[in-house]
């Protein structure tokens, strides 16, 4: 039911804004003030601006496509480094490799946090970057290989998280975003001024129309950022799924004997385990 809400939500918003449209139409129809005629310039003006369109929301979708992988590219370098840590702990009994794991598994109900906006940038690579001191602590417990497969995968964790930072702050290409809305404006106002008879065929044309171009571009607004949660964990609209990040919080921490842990909600991720984890589990 959410999902299907989700994805009615920019139809319903542009059928709105096409209902105003129609409104406007029938005041203008009624009043008798068209006052721009019907030729092949008015078709070349409305092609134009489907033209720039398409070519912003073919952009958007491309990096919405790849924003799609972070999250379980995310997942995996995370449950990799668990895997590893668990493995020492097991085999080894380090301590030091128990503590690389909490520290993981709390890494990554930071990361959550941080797409829900409860945790900062600055503050999420800091604690990226804090993991070499444990990677440091491990080393005497196994070989030289399996630390730099470990800093590989924190790498690859920065790497991903300062690629969702710039999509969360870039918008793509502004400048042609802004052109587009102005030229949905002018071409909307142009049909509302369009001399077409008899009267229900130009409020049909211009509501489907105007309907056509501001969905368009609600869309485009909306797969700009794919990761534009709410405070509390809520989509605004078509984003990313965050599933593999809860699926490896789950996994690892039954790595750490909390058989029966769910993953919070945005609002209650938990800054730390607060349960001492036995070495068998």
């Amino acid at each position: 039911m959410k999902g299907l809400f989700a994805s009615s939500r920019l139809p319903l918003q542009a059928l709105a804004i096409g209902a105003v449209i129609v409104g406007i139409r029938l005041i203008v129809e009624r009043a008798g003030v068209e006052t721009i005629s019907v030729s092949p310039l008015v078709a070349t003006i409305v092609t134009a601006n489907v033209f720039i369109i398409g070519f912003l929301l073919t952009g958007v979708i491309s990096d919405y496509k790849e924003s799609e992988r972070v999250p379980g590219d995310l997942a995996v370098s995370l449950g990799a480094i668990a895997d590893e840590c668990a493995l020492i702990w097991r085999r080894k009994e380090a301590a030091p490799a128990r503590d690389a794991l909490r520290e993981v598994f709390e890494l990554v109900q930071a990361v959550r946090g941080w797409f829900y906006k409860d945790v900062r940038s600055h503050d999420l690579l800091e604690r990226v970057s804090g993991l070499g001191d444990h990677f440091a602590e491990i080393e005497p417990f196994t070989q030289p290989n399996f630390i730099v497969r470990l800093k590989q995968e924190q790498t690859s964790i920065s790497r991903l998280l300062t690629r969702v930072h710039t999509i969360r702050e870039t918008s793509f290409v502004s400048s042609g975003y802004l052109m587009a809305k102005l030229a949905t404006a002018l071409v909307l106002l142009g049909l509302l001024l369009l001399e077409v008879h008899p009267w229900y065929e130009s409020v049909f044309l211009v509501g489907v129309i105007a309907w056509f171009l501001s969905y368009i571009i609600l869309l485009i607004a909306d797969l700009d950022n794919p990761f534009d949660y709410t405070k509390d964990g809520k989509a605004r609209g078509q984003e990313v799924s965050l599933k593999p990040l809860e699926d490896v919080e789950v996994r690892i921490a039954h790595k750490l004997g909390l058989s029966d842990y769910t993953p919070a909600v945005a609002h209650d991720i938990a800054p730390a385990v607060e349960t001492e984890p036995s070495v068998g589990a």
